[in-house]
């Protein structure tokens, strides 16, 4: 700032003590649901991991991981239809199409039998 001399200096902004805000107050801010509709909980994913292994123990095979996206898949699809112009998610949804795709190219590959039970019981192709 300029003062009536035409000399430079500086104001700094103190914020206001509590003591001085008087009967003013800050509005309290909502804090965010523990688990939105998006995230899968946590009975959700034992009950898919149950329905879809291969064996006691298996979390990490093809047909596990393709039915755990699956099911964010289409959540997130139901999420869309009220958030019509969230694009930051409809991003994260074309990551994990792309990421099933690929899980599925594999099993393709490796084991068409097995593809071809997988996208039967997901209902994937029509």
């Amino acid at each position: 700032m300029v003062n009536d001399n035409g000399q430079c200096f500086a104001v700094f902004f103190n914020p206001p003590s509590p003591d001085q805000t008087g009967s003013h107050s800050f509005p309290e801010v909502e804090q965010p649901k523990e688990e939105s509709a998006v995230v899968m909980s946590l009975e959700d994913k034992t009950r898919v991991i149950e329905e879809y292994r291969l064996k006691d123990g298996d979390t990490g095979s093809p047909e596990v991981q393709v039915a755990l996206l699956t099911y964010r898949i289409n959540d997130l699809t139901g999420h869309f239809k009220t958030h019509k112009k969230d694009f930051h998610s409809r991003t994260g949804l074309l990551k994990l199409v792309g990421k099933r795709r690929g899980l599925l190219n594999y099993l393709k590959n490796k084991d068409v039998q097995r593809y071809r039970s997988l996208i039967e019981r997901l209902n994937l192709r029509k």
